[in-house]
């Protein structure tokens, strides 16, 4: 049987922080609200596209495979928050690392955007489509962020990160995953002005709002991952004791909390950077994958349990057979150009555009509301 192993990994992390003392600038809100709600200190924000990030962690993962841009077969871009909707966001990736006879495809599943990409990579290496995947994880949510509410301005950050695939003659890589979708509740997590709904109307692309049930996320997003995470265990016949490492999706520290206590799984085997960056969508798992192989926490032949949830409510958990290599076989000099800019002069100046454009788009409307009522 052929399995899809975790050979390769990489990730992009932006250099500029935005603290939450940065926030208690324009919000009303302090690092003590903050951290109690979240677990969250800090996070980044990118002075970079997107496309930028992946390309960067797609070139470190692919040196630490080993291998060439030449030798991927296939790349899956898991984001929510593209550059652009066409052409693809893996083709601008596709280009800059050579891999010129790579399929290349986007999958927005909102948060669990890597892990599903992780098994759409899994399965085509399986079935013998292709041998050598680039998996990607990456989010810029900065530009799309609603700065003014701070129900969600204090949660998000940017980041990237990705993983090569291959195929092996060893059980190792996904072994077992679930997936699902809570889709009754997909009302509780709405961005509006992302997407062709609003173009047209009131609510001007770009310029954003948020729905977010903060109460009903959580209730569903623990209660989605736990039963994944069950349902995953329970097919591969493993116990809670077998899971080595826990590497969940960081948008909370009380939702991680629940789901690991509820699973039977000790916070100690949990690796955390929610501290650090805060929610970064896509990019969260990858991440913090990435960070765990660095800091010595992913063994040889390490079961590693990589629960998920995203707006939708997608909802999955993978179970993870390590290989035998914690090491890179090779390092790339790929790597963020320099700014200038702090990320708070990063925000504000984000913060400035939408404004500025709010009010373009309210005098646009109160003129055409005059010509049609001139035209009556």
């Amino acid at each position: 049987m052929t399995y899809a192993a975790i050979t390769g990994w990489g990730a992009a992390m932006p250099p500029s922080v935005l603290s939450n003392r940065d926030l208690s600038t324009f919000l009303d809100t302090n690092d003590e609200w903050i951290t109690t709600r979240t677990g969250m200190k800090e996070r980044r924000v990118s002075h970079v596209s997107g496309i930028e990030m992946a390309i960067i962690a797609a070139q470190r993962a692919i040196a630490a495979a080993g291998l060439d841009g030449k030798d991927i077969d296939l790349i899956v871009y898991g984001s929510c928050s593209n550059d652009e909707q066409v052409p693809n966001a893996s083709s601008g990736v596709q280009a800059a690392i050579g891999a010129k006879h790579a399929a290349s495809m986007d999958i927005n599943t909102a948060c669990t955007s890597f892990l599903y990409s992780l098994s759409t990579a899994t399965a085509m290496i399986r079935t013998g489509v292709v041998k050598n995947a680039l998996v990607i994880g990456v989010e810029i949510i900065s530009p799309f962020m609603d700065w003014d509410n701070r129900n969600v301005a204090v949660l998000f950050g940017d980041g990237c990160a990705a993983v090569v695939v291959q195929a092996s003659e060893r059980e190792e890589g996904v072994i077992g995953e679930q997936l699902g979708c809570l889709a009754d509740v997909r009302h509780t997590l709405r961005v509006r002005g992302m997407g062709t709904a609003y173009c047209n109307l009131d609510v001007t692309a770009g310029i954003t709002s948020w729905d977010f049930d903060g109460q009903e996320i959580f209730r569903h997003a623990v209660q989605g991952m736990v039963q994944a995470s069950a349902a995953v265990m329970k097919k591969c016949g493993v116990t809670p004791d077998d899971i080595d490492l826990v590497v969940p999706h960081q948008a909370n520290l009380r939702i991680i909390e629940a789901v690991v206590s509820r699973a039977g799984v000790p916070m100690d085997k949990v690796m955390l950077t929610v501290q650090r960056y805060g929610n970064m969508s896509a990019a969260t798992v990858p991440v913090a994958l990435t960070e765990a192989i660095e800091e010595g926490r992913v063994k040889p032949g390490s079961l590693i349990l990589m629960p998920a949830f995203g707006a939708g409510l997608t909802v999955c958990a993978h179970l993870v057979r390590w290989g035998e290599r914690t090491t890179p076989l090779g390092l790339s000099d790929a790597a963020f150009p320099p700014t200038k800019l702090t990320a708070l002069e990063q925000v504000n100046a984000i913060r400035a555009k939408k404004a500025e454009g709010a009010a373009r788009s309210a005098d646009g409307m109160r003129k055409a509301r005059l010509v049609e009522t001139s035209t009556k």
